[in-house]
């Protein structure tokens, strides 16, 4: 076996030789005249050797990222294979307009007396910079969410139509497989956090953690939409857990913002700023998290692709490949646990706010039960 594993090799270092060394041309007769003028190069051809060059070395890793990572008008899933979106614009001397984003591609990148503007976001104007213009369109994020909202309404309406089927029944298939994710949010995440009124919030909650998952686990996809690394999805997220806790926050969660138990009367003016700054911190933290991470998570793996292209190494390429398969993978598992971190935090938060008792917060609760 090792004989011919010898011979195999052996073929395929001649064959490599022979393809690399410069063959050598036989001339004929006609070939002898002088014909330097016409191999030369022109002037137009170096040109256009340097500015090929002059292209190649330019190469932008930053701007390759940010496109990637950005929102868009048009879905883009690799080069030169391009959806475009529907541009909805509003204006009151024109009223709605709706047309395709391919009406863009020109050399101008202007149709009907607007523009679209590549800045440090992408964005539609227009050129009579006196009008006001409001921009409903779909972008490649509005389009992603669609998708994972469908895709939440499918899955889980065909989960709770197998619960109708089966009432009484043994979970099987695929509702076996969500009701261990199901069970798991609502017995070590909410019931813990928020406490014996958890039924009430328990809806929000597993919305919020599948809608996470699913639009992390889809942006991993190859050409997908950096959904939760846009930080407008995640502060809107952050806002509705806010609006959710001070909405069904009782009395005492109040009274511990401005009257702190335990703290004296002249320490108030330094601590009720800092239990303001607190209860708005809380969301920003949120906010912040999900993006930071999943952003990051995108332009970790971008950077990694991007090497191949400044080091034009072919040999680089499987290297580079395999490191961002395994980042990849560690990627999937992030997925999951921001989706949890996000529910947890949120729990918590409400379960403090409607908790009957905040004196557990200076630890006073903790040393009564104790005695």
């Amino acid at each position: 076996m090792f004989t011919h594993i010898r011979q195999y090799f052996s073929i395929v270092l001649v064959a490599a030789l022979f393809i690399s060394s410069p063959l050598q041309a036989q001339h004929e007769p006609s070939d002898l005249i002088d014909t330097s003028a016409a191999q030369a190069p022109s002037f137009d051809e170096h040109a256009a050797q340097e500015n090929q060059g002059h292209e190649e070395e330019e190469f932008n890793i930053g701007e390759m990222i940010m496109h990637h990572i950005a929102d868009s008008h048009e879905w883009e899933y690799a080069h030169g294979l391009v959806i475009p979106l529907p541009v909805i614009l509003y204006s009151s001397d024109r009223g709605l307009e709706a047309f395709m984003s391919s009406k863009f591609h020109n050399d101008q990148h202007e149709y009907n007396g607007y523009r679209l503007e590549h800045g440090d976001k992408e964005e539609i104007v227009p050129v009579d910079e006196s009008r006001t213009v409001y921009d409903f369109s779909i972008t490649k994020n509005v389009a992603s969410m669609l998708i994972s909202a469908i895709l939440l309404l499918v899955i889980f309406g065909s989960v709770a139509k197998a619960y109708t089927n089966r009432k009484g029944k043994a979970p099987r298939g695929f509702q076996s497989f969500m009701e261990v994710i199901i069970l798991f949010i609502r017995d070590e995440v909410v019931k813990p956090n928020i406490g014996p009124h958890y039924e009430k919030y328990l809806p929000y909650m597993l919305t919020l953690f599948f809608f996470i998952l699913f639009n992390n686990l889809l942006g991993l996809l190859p050409g997908a939409a950096n959904l939760t690394g846009n930080i407008a999805i995640t502060m809107t997220l952050a806002v509705l857990t806010f609006i959710i806790v001070h909405i069904n926050a009782n009395k005492h969660y109040y009274m511990h913002l401005f009257k702190p138990t335990g703290v004296p009367v002249a320490l108030l003016p330094i601590m009720i700023p800092v239990e303001i700054v607190g209860v708005f911190m809380k969301p920003f933290s949120l906010m912040v998290r999900l993006f930071a991470n999943m952003t990051a998570g995108h332009i970790i793996l971008l950077s990694l692709f991007g090497l191949i292209f400044i080091f034009k190494s072919i040999i680089i390429a499987p290297v580079i490949s395999l490191f961002a398969l395994f980042m990849n993978f560690i990627e999937i598992m992030v997925a999951f646990i921001q989706a949890f971190i996000f529910t947890l935090l949120s729990s918590m938060y409400i379960g403090s706010a409607i908790e009957d008792n905040h004196e557990a917060d200076h630890g006073i609760g903790h040393e009564a039960a104790g005695h």
